[in-house]
């Protein structure tokens, strides 16, 4: 059965095949950009397409959001011939994808952005175009003194109310990094991290399957303090949910979420042009205002608002407070890591 996208899909490549009778179907379609679900998708459709389709003379392009890891699924199975040009990845997947040999390289020498992002967005297997940012997430009508560490989720008054997400996510594997590291571990040994959680097994509400499931369970009160994810937390507020972000102490983690091109995408000067439009200092200024709240990778965009009130007044605030962890090491052991999580961490 074929759903409205493949349907839409369909009906743009058989146009274009119409009007370019030399296109075979694979070079007629439009360019399929696999952002990610919820207010990704909206901020890219709202900001990011309008940018691509001006720069373009209006090219087809179709969003098709989704999880990484099901992006990489399906470009897998069809590395010949893929369904995907651009896809976009936290750094393990990001590096999952390099390893699986399914990524072109971003022909950076005919970027004019590129030499604009801080270095460690600087990657020529797929630029960063924005950072996540993990901190503190609490409920101030429960919590009334902030926390300023990731300890205090060990806080005997917070018995029964801690909210985490299992490692499958990368939310979850950041925050476990962190604690190990708080406890003498590292990238490359997270044994502290389980042994902490034992002891905060008290404190735990909820173990959430991924952020947007820990989202809800601030919306219904069953957690008031938890890792956090500092869009998602945006996100509810303007819902009206009573949260707030801090970042701690030990500093917020960050990671880079890369846009990448498909090795054999029909369409690679298309989809060089979106990374080129995603990275520009326009879109990232765009994205980086309410209601997206997007932390930009641009040297040129100034941070205003509630970004620079939180996070970092500029480039070089926000790579003295970010953490930024070792993904290579961590995907090496990340799969070990989560079966143990699965099979120890259960309330």
């Amino acid at each position: 059965m074929l759903d409205r996208r493949t349907l839409l899909t369909t009906a743009l490549s058989l146009g274009a095949m119409e009007l370019f009778p030399g296109l075979s179907f694979a070079q007629a379609r439009p360019l399929v950009f696999a952002t990610f679900t919820g207010s990704w998708e909206e901020a890219h459709k709202a900001v990011l397409v309008p940018a691509f389709r001006k720069e373009t003379n209006n090219a087809p392009i179709v969003l098709d959001p989704m999880l990484s890891v099901d992006q990489i699924a399906k470009v897998s199975a069809a590395k010949s011939n893929p369904p995907i040009d651009v896809m976009l990845h936290d750094p393990g997947p990001a590096l999952t994808a390099l390893a699986q040999d399914l990524v072109e390289p971003f022909p950076v020498e005919r970027s004019a952005a590129f030499k604009d992002l801080i270095p460690d967005a600087q990657d020529p297997n797929g630029p960063a175009a924005f950072f996540q940012v993990v901190g503190l997430t609490y409920n101030p009508d429960t919590v009334k003194t902030p926390p300023t560490s990731w300890a205090d989720l060990w806080r005997p008054e917070y018995k029964g109310r801690v909210g985490i997400t299992n490692m499958n996510s990368t939310l979850g594997t950041g925050f476990m990094v962190e604690i190990a590291k708080m406890h003498g571990g590292s990238e490359s040994n997270i044994d502290p991290a389980f042994k902490a959680m034992e002891q905060l097994k008290p404190n735990l509400s909820a173990v959430a399957a991924n952020p947007g499931a820990l989202a809800t369970l601030f919306q219904q009160g069953q957690v008031d303090i938890s890792p956090g994810n500092f869009n998602a937390i945006q996100i509810l507020k303007a819902k009206g949910v009573p949260v707030e972000f801090v970042a701690p102490k030990e500093g917020a983690i960050a990671f880079k979420t890369l846009i990448q091109i498909v090795k054999n995408s029909p369409n690679r000067e298309l989809a060089f042009k979106l990374i080129e439009a995603a990275i520009s200092e326009p879109v990232q200024t765009r994205l980086m205002q309410a209601p997206y709240l997007v932390v930009p990778t641009n040297t040129k965009v100034k941070m205003t608002g509630e970004i620079a009130r939180v996070l970092a007044k500029d480039t070089d605030d926000l790579k003295k407070k970010f953490v930024f962890q070792d993904w290579k090491t961590i995907n090496a052991q990340r799969p070990a890591w989560i079966e143990r999580f699965n099979r120890e961490i259960k309330l």
